[in-house]
């Protein structure tokens, strides 16, 4: 699979960078109003009763702040965040060993928490109801059961595949919260605000330019940010102004709409070679020379987001839309 800088998916290197970017309060985070609202009184009720905040469930599409918002809430309610993720805790020994390392008020933050081996969830159940923590000593006959109390704490959950939880484990949760994509005048404020930490002066119109081909998620806004900063660096005075951050963007095959070579290379093969549909998905993964899966889970959901191409019992359909957008003629019916 091609490296993408619309991929929503963070390296290991953007994790780093981003640091610097994340806001520390909720005052500070821009966009996701109503879970703003809803933290704000849950937090706030939790600090005057002084008890730990409910446990946090954060879904939705990756790259749109969920990890951010972990950290957050653990500022709020002034304990340590505390991170892993569900792959990492392979044994429940490991999951043992992270929870009675906690202290009281910490915030525990398990990302892709879908992705937990039901026996660990087992193990995680009674550590969030009762903060406590059943381990079986010894085997066979001689085995018995040792309860271990732990510090009261808050699991914040993050997952990009909300129907993929356990009910069990869904229901222990007491506030659930989805994050959406970002409206077009949230991105450019963003854009905005890391541009003024990186020291980059940038033009109002520059910015909205940005947020516009960002697919509605803050990691695209901050990537693009960075790579049209490299242009205005080499070859501007170093400040983005609205020409060079569309010359610039152009040259990184991003166009208005935030479509890359590859999303251009689907849609414009279904038309040339298939009429625009429909088509299997194996057809269209052999033609472009890439897994189904990968088209399936990574280049499809944005193009069926802003109606681009629709799924139907036949195959995949490319949608007026898309015609328009290429500037090409719809075929007759």
């Amino acid at each position: 699979m091609d490296e993408r800088l619309v991929s929503s998916d963070a390296s290991w290197e953007e994790e780093k960078t981003e640091l610097s970017l994340r806001p520390q309060t909720l005052k500070q985070y821009i966009g996701q109003q109503k879970v703003k609202e809803n933290l704000t009184i849950f937090i706030q009720a939790a600090k005057m009763r002084e008890e730990t905040l409910d446990h946090v469930l954060l879904y939705g599409p990756p790259g749109l702040g969920k990890t951010t918002m972990a950290q957050i809430i653990a500022n709020e309610m002034g304990g340590e965040l505390r991170t892993t993720a569900g792959p990492a805790i392979e044994r429940p020994g490991d999951l043992a060993a992270i929870l009675t390392a906690l202290e009281p008020g910490d915030v525990l933050f398990i990302d892709e928490i879908h992705r937990l081996h039901k026996s660990i969830e087992e193990v995680l159940y009674p550590a969030m109801e009762d903060f406590c923590l059943d381990i079986v000593i010894g085997k066979g006959a001689s085995a018995r059961s040792v309860r271990l109390d732990l510090p009261p704490f808050t699991l914040v959950g993050a997952t990009t595949r909300a129907g993929s939880l356990s009910a069990p484990l869904r229901d222990r949760f007491g506030v659930m919260s989805r994050l959406e994509y970002y409206k077009e005048e949230d991105l450019t404020e963003i854009v905005t605000r890391s541009a003024e930490i990186m020291g980059i002066a940038i033009s109002s119109s520059a910015s909205l330019e940005i947020a516009r081909r960002s697919r509605g998620t803050p990691r695209i806004a901050n990537r693009l940010l960075r790579r049209v900063r490299d242009f205005a660096q080499v070859q501007g005075n170093g400040n983005i102004t609205e020409e060079l951050a569309c010359t610039s963007l152009q040259m990184l095959q991003v166009d208005a709409l935030g479509l890359d070579h590859i999303d251009h290379k689907l849609l414009v093969g279904m038309i040339e070679k298939f009429r625009g549909g429909p088509v299997g998905l194996d057809t269209i993964a052999a033609t472009i020379g890439e897994e189904s899966e990968t088209i399936e889970d990574v280049y499809e959901p944005y193009l069926l987001q802003i109606g681009f191409i629709q799924r139907t019992p036949r195959g995949r359909i490319v949608t007026k839309q898309a015609y328009e957008h290429f500037n090409m003629e719809v075929p007759n019916e």
